[in-house]
Order: structure tokens, then C-alpha cells, then sequence
């Protein structure tokens, strides 16, 4: 039988069933327009090899078209109510690990169960690959993509529902107002697209920004090309603090306790960098040249 069309009149009697409304302190807007559920889960191009890690369950729409199409997925939500609300639709699938717990540890890391529940359910598919697949909530959003990239299991894949601005800021390009440390860190190693931008109106409750779907594939070689994902991860969020100051004093600012000022201009020079150069104006290639000389200088440095 068929899982139940989470349209809008659905959640709110399921949610009054059980004497709860939608947690804004969560992120709980549900997407209401099945097209583009299904848009998310054709994005994302799943098959029995494939390992999904979901972050939001809410009542399991999502989470139900996946399992059919999916090897195995690992679902997280942080609200027992909704976890209890989807295990009614999901304890029919064999496939589906549900988790009620939040899905960061903190800021820069998982949760240890969430990774190793998706160290497990790759471990049991052989040549399996993990997929991000998720309607994000946006107060979690950044994190989750941005930490997914550092984490021992390396996603193939994410697809997910997040807000415009934070797609715009994914696949920004230098000079623009929202080209930053995000827009760099992930298209060193990834592919970014937005699929889809979404009204407000397809969401319930309606949230006050628009959203969008966005792909993002890892490149391995791209990975590859990055000796220390690490280094480069925290050196690039260090430069970009500041975006819009000159580049100069936002190296000497982040490298205080490791070069002298002369060694930094020895650096600026050796890369031929203008004394007005930007951080904002900076390429990906560039970035990439410069965070390895910088290494070489503060091995030892980090945040």
C-alpha cells in the first residue's frame, strides 16, 4: 500500500492527532508539493547501491520513495514526535535505519551515531556510495553540507532543499556579494548546481525566504589535488572573515602568532599579489596555490 501524500490538510491532522504543531526552533517546514519531493529523489539518481543519509525525517514522505529506490538509508531526526509519527510508515522498510537524535555533535563535527550507522549500512553493501539526500533545516544547513566534506565516510552526492541564499552563496563566483568561504571550500571538491528554485508556498508551515534544491557532486580528483583538507579548510574560513578588507591584513591578522609581517609581504610577493588585492577576488586555484605555500610557511597553524 502506498505511503499517504504528506499534502497539508495530511500533516495537520496527524500533528493535531498527536498534540503538537511544527517546531520553529527546528527548522520544521514540510515540503507539500509531492512533484517536487520526487523532483529531489530523480536529482539525486539513487539505486540499490546506494547508501542515503537523510537529516530531517519529519513524517517520513521523503524517506519512503527513497527506501524502494535506495540500497540502504540511514534517516536522523531530532524531534521524538515526528520520529514516533514516521516510524508508522517506515518499520515496513528493512532498509531503513531510523535514528532520533540531532545530527551534529557540534557545529564542526556528526554525531558519532549518525556516522557510524552510515559506516554500517556501507559496510553491508559492497562498492556501496553514500548520498546526501535530505530537505535540510535551514538552521542546520551549512554545517551539514560544509562538515559532510571532512568526515571519514565522503558523500558521492548531495541533493537537498535549502535556503536561496545559501545556494547562491554555494555556487557564487569571485567578486560577487555572495562568493565567500563556503562558495571556495566546496567547489574545490565539488560540482554545485542549483536544480530548482522554491516558492515559500510549497512549505507548511510557509517559511519567510525562498528555498532551492541543489546538487552537488564530489570530485575525487579534485579531493585529491588538496594535501590537507583540513589546513585548507580552516586557513580559507580564516581569510574570508573578512571578505571584503585587503588580503594582506587579513593573512597578517590570521597568521599573528606563526609569520611576522615581513614574512607575509615575502609570501604576497612571491604569489604576485597586488597590495590591494581582496580576498573576495581570489579563484579557486589561486586559493588552493596560496593555502599550500602558507603550509609550508605555519605547518602547525590552525584555529
Amino acid at each position: 500500500m502506498p505511503p499517504p501524500l504528506q499534502t497539508k490538510s495530511f500533516l495537520m491532522q496527524k500533528l493535531r492527532e498527536i498534540g503538537v504543531e511544527p517546531a520553529s526552533r527546528h527548522g520544521q517546514n514540510f515540503l507539500i508539493d509531492m512533484n517536487l519531493v520526487r523532483m529531489i529523489i530523480s536529482s539525486a539518481d539513487l539505486g540499490p547501491q546506494d547508501v542515503v543519509l537523510e537529516i530531517g525525517t519529519g513524517t517520513g514522505s521523503l524517506t519512503t520513495l527513497m527506501a524502494p529506490e535506495a540500497g540502504r538509508v540511514v534517516t536522523v531526526e531530532i524531534d521524538g514526535h515526528l520520529y514516533e509519527l514516521a516510524s508508522e510508515q517506515l518499520l515496513r522498510f528493512g532498509n531503513v535505519t531510523q535514528l532520533r537524535c540531532d545530527a551534529l555533535k557540534n557545529k564542526n563535527r556528526f554525531a558519532p551515531e549518525v556516522m557510524d550507522a552510515v559506516g554500517d549500512a556501507l559496510a553491508d553493501l559492497p562498492d556501496s556510495r553514500l548520498k546526501l539526500v535530505a530537505n535540510l533545516p535551514y538552521n542546520v544547513a551549512t554545517p551539514i553540507l560544509s562538515n559532510l566534506l571532512l568526515c571519514e565516510h565522503t558523500p558521492h552526492t548531495m541533493v537537498a532543499t535549502i535556503q536561496k541564499e545559501l545556494a547562491d552563496r554555494l555556487v557564487a563566483k569571485p567578486w560577487s556579494k555572495d562568493y565567500g568561504a563556503l562558495s571556495v571550500w566546496m567547489q574545490a571538491q565539488c560540482t554545485t548546481e542549483v536544480v530548482r528554485e522554491m516558492s515559500p508556498k510549497v512549505f507548511w508551515p510557509m517559511p519567510k525566504v525562498t528555498s532551492a534544491i541543489v546538487r552537488i557532486i564530489v570530485d575525487p580528483e579534485r579531493r585529491a589535488a588538496i594535501p590537507d583538507l583540513k589546513f585548507f579548510h580552516q586557513w580559507i574560513k580564516a581569510i574570508f572573515l573578512h571578505r571584503r578588507k585587503f588580503l594582506r591584513a587579513n593573512v597578517v591578522s590570521a597568521l599573528k602568532q606563526h609569520a611576522t609581517k615581513e614574512q607575509v609581504d615575502v609570501l604576497l610577493d612571491e604569489m604576485e599579489f597586488a597590495p590591494d588585492t581582496r580576498t573576495e577576488q581570489l579563484d579557486i586555484p589561486t586559493l588552493l596555490r596560496f593555502t599550500e605555500k602558507v603550509r609550508a610557511l605555519a605547518p602547525d597553524w590552525g584555529l
